[in-house]
């Protein structure tokens, strides 16, 4: 490995920081377990204290373990900036690096893959590993035993997590646990900085979690039609279809939903000029298709990040420095990426686990300034709900108990999820048609607002907060609002005149529409605007958009959307 270490000045410390650093120089333990929610700065506290090993030479040698490829390359750069150098392209077939690494950076998945040529690398020299959200060395228990298999000999272990539970039973290797008086064996941390503390100190935005419900409507197999309220008690096949109805692309839940989110995407915006927002999808098809709706609603193409994209670590990185307001990815984004400046957030998923709803709501709350807000979209599902209001609950890794029979509870609604999403037989479910609303905003434990029609008013009174306040503030005007909503109701019922549309309004409307599902098929087709128009009038008659009547632009969404459903099927 390369010469003694020369770093360089150090930036200033947060007290968590520094307090945890204290502990660890104080002990000097063989395996140190931090717990720190995410955005509050688990990757500079580690790296301070690999510099501080290397520079007294208790180890000669760094390896970081991180879930994903992109983390690889980040863990590099930040560690670059403290004069550590790491090499995120070390590879298994070669088994070696260039000396003038301190060290390198892997994936759990590449270490699960040659455990003895990682467990050889770290016998033979004095190496810390750095084991970065290490809940994922329990995603299997094959890559818990290659975890142990290769870093047993390690000199020194830091592991490290934003989310110290897990929803299953898997133990976690090098995490301490210790059964407590209840009869329970959970994890012990030997330094916990969890989301409430985080608020207190002004490291991490509050989050305004706005649920949206409404009437979804499916066919099952059998050929009967089931309409059900998201929110509502329901089974848990019903509420998987249902559920995922909602997040179907061709229904009008998540145009409603994208809209809505756009819109306080602007409002953020007015005192956060570079805030983004993040759409997180359940897979690659839906993830096109919600890009698809946010190009005919901002009329900008948003950047996407799939998976199996060889590009997707620079995408990241390209939109991190943009001003660009849109970023729609799969779950590689949910986790460990650092993008600050964004601030709103879209759940399309139907991942209803602790972990992964703290890791994605972690992507928004990283703060920068005093008085900055994250807002995060989601459906009003009583898993999801719950999780919002217990966001600043303390968690620790169960192996037993409650743990294991919340487990299976959520294991009943996954079960259900995957057949719907990959069933054997993909005639099961059809997804009809979903209508949304705002169901409640949930901010800090609480709940405000009745209930509110997309595009009124009283929609509009919690979406247009404004993006810069106190988190005193915020909960001041929820309250307002929801009283405003409240003495709405007790009044007495005036008919209003029926408002008056002019022919020149619906017609400016339907073609408005027409143009903007025409330009998402640009998008996802590639064939030119005016081709499709015309292609459209061959389909369904009639002149030009601008001599066309009302039913014929009628005709032509319609169509358009036919297209679309079966493109998506096809």
């Amino acid at each position: 490995m390369t010469s003694p270490l020369s770093l360089p000045a150090a930036g200033p410390l947060r007290a968590w920081q520094r307090s945890a650093i204290n502990s660890y120089l104080r002990r000097q333990p063989r395996d140190f377990l931090a717990v720190a929610t995410p955005g509050a700065g688990k990757t500079t506290f580690a790296l301070r204290i690999a510099g501080q090993l290397l520079a007294d030479r208790e180890v000669q040698a760094v390896t970081v373990v991180a879930p994903t490829e992109h983390l690889k390359t980040q863990w590099a750069i930040a560690a670059a900036k403290v004069g550590i150098h790491l090499d995120p392209g070390f590879s298994n077939a070669v088994g070696a690096t260039s000396p003038d690494y301190h060290g390198v950076a892997l994936t759990y998945a590449g270490v699960a893959a040659r455990p003895l040529m990682h467990r050889q690398r770290t016998a033979g020299t004095r190496t810390l590993v750095i084991l970065d959200e290490v809940h994922h060395a329990g995603d299997a228990l094959s890559w818990g035993d290659a975890v142990k298999e290769a870093f047993d000999p390690a000199t020194r272990r830091l592991c490290l997590t934003g989310t110290p539970f897990r929803s299953d039973t898997n133990p976690i290797p090098f995490v301490r646990y210790e059964r407590g008086t209840d009869g329970i064996t959970r994890s012990g941390s030997d330094h916990a900085y969890g989301y409430a503390d985080a608020l207190r100190d002004g490291v991490v935005r509050p989050v305004l979690f706005l649920a949206y419900s409404g009437t979804a409507t499916w066919r099952t197999r059998a050929g009967e039609e089931i309409s059900a309220t998201l929110g509502e008690p329901l089974t848990v096949e019903q509420t998987a279809a249902a559920w995922r109805t909602a997040l179907d692309p061709h229904g009008d839940w998540m145009p409603a939903v994208l809209a809505a989110a756009d819109r306080r995407l602007t409002e953020v915006r007015r005192g956060m000029p570079d805030a983004g927002g993040m759409v997180i999808a359940t897979d690659h098809q839906s993830a096109k298709l919600y890009a698809e709706l946010l190009f005919g609603i901002t009329g900008r193409a948003p950047v996407v990040v799939l998976s199996d994209d060889p590009t997707a670590s620079a995408k990241i990185g390209a939109f991190e420095a943009s001003g660009e307001r849109w970023l729609v990815a799969v779950r590689m984004v949910s986790e460990g990426v650092d993008i600050p400046r964004l601030a709103v957030g879209v759940y399309a998923t139907s991942v209803q686990t602790p972990l992964f709803f703290a890791q994605a709501v972690g992507r928004f709350v990283r703060g920068r300034a005093p008085g900055e807000t994250a807002s995060v979209f989601l459906p009003s599902v009583p898993a999801l709900l719950l999780l919002a209001a217990q966001l600043e609950a303390e968690r620790d890794h169960a192996l037993d108990g409650p743990a294991k029979e919340q487990f299976l509870a959520d294991e009943l609604l996954a079960a259900a999820n995957r057949s719907l999403d990959e069933g054997e037989d993909e005639a099961a479910f059809t997804a009809l048609q979903a209508s949304a609303q705002l169901d409640r905003v949930i901010y800090d434990g609480g709940e405000y607002g009745t209930g509110a029609a997309v595009g009124s008013d009283d929609e509009q009174d919690f979406i247009g907060l404004p993006g810069l306040l106190a988190p005193e503030q915020v909960a001041v005007l929820l309250q307002q609002h929801q009283a405003k909503q409240i003495r709405a109701r007790q009044a007495p019922v005036v008919p209003a005149p029926a408002a008056v549309v002019t022919t020149h309004q619906l017609l400016s409307g339907l073609r408005k529409e027409l143009n903007g599902l025409v330009g998402a098929w640009h998008h996802r087709t590639g064939s030119p605007h005016g081709v499709v128009h015309n292609e459209l009038r061959s389909a369904c008659g009639g002149p030009p958009g601008p001599q066309a009547s009302a039913q014929q632009l009628q005709d032509r969404i319609e169509t358009v959307r036919r297209w679309a459903r079966e493109r998506s099927a096809g």
